[in-house]
């Protein structure tokens, strides 16, 4: 029988109507980066901080529902996805308790993942969700964020289903040359190129996390480009 990760309503005050007709395209996957759940959920339920999320998930795998999905969050801050700016118009917005690479970045529970892949699985039920859009905070914001980090498991996510993780493809060469505009055709804002192929990395080749061009995040890159039918 599949774990059904338990959820309890905990509503926010920090969302606002979406722009008329904007679909839902986007999951973006934060941390809290605070040292507990409940100083997280104080402050995304709290008016004067001005920030939220559609749902927490706690380390043993509660999600709390805060802004109903229809609303606009403010979880996502300056951003830029696939070239669109305001993703917190088209996003739904996820954070997971952990404390953070300021608090003690931790491996998320084998139960937060669980709940967070039932969660997923049913927003792609419902909306139409490209798997390129399942990304992270640090994806959208490479320049201002690192989260969920290099910890979380977007393979395995991956092999649910749930986002991409690509095999690896031949490359015609490997410099900033080629990798800057490859960046682009995935989705990165490449005004930084150095920490859009951070981003990247962190998210596509977490053992070295550089900005720096290599044969190796290359030729994952070109499987992402080939997965999604964009020129390599």
């Amino acid at each position: 029988m599949p774990h059904i990760a338990p959820r309890t309503d905990h509503i926010s005050p920090n969302y606002e109507n979406r722009p008329d007709g904007t679909a839902i395209d986007t999951i973006v996957v934060h941390y809290t980066g605070m040292e507990t759940a409940a100083a997280a959920l104080d402050r995304l339920c709290d008016p004067a901080a001005k920030v939220s999320a559609h749902y927490l998930i706690d380390e043993d795998g509660t999600i709390f529902a805060l802004v109903p999905e229809d609303r606009r969050a403010w979880h996502a801050g300056v951003s830029s996805w696939r070239g669109a700016s305001d993703i917190n118009d088209r996003a739904i917005g996820i954070e997971l308790v952990n404390p953070g690479h300021e608090f003690g970045y931790r491996d998320f529970p084998a139960r937060q993942i669980d709940g967070l892949s039932d969660l997923c699985r049913d927003i792609l039920a419902r909306h139409p969700i490209p798997a390129r859009n399942v990304i992270g905070h640090s994806d959208i914001a490479p320049t201002r964020k690192t989260d969920p980090g290099e910890r979380f498991p977007w393979k395995t996510l991956a092999r649910l289903g749930i986002g991409l993780w690509p095999e690896p493809a031949t490359v015609p060469h490997w410099g900033l040359g080629w990798v800057t505009p490859a960046l682009t055709r995935f989705g990165y804002d490449t005004t930084d190129t150095h920490a859009a192929l951070a981003a990247f990395q962190r998210h596509f080749r977490p053992k070295r996390i550089d900005g720096l061009p290599d044969r190796e995040s290359a030729e994952i890159l070109a499987g992402l480009l080939h997965v999604v039918n964009e020129p390599v």
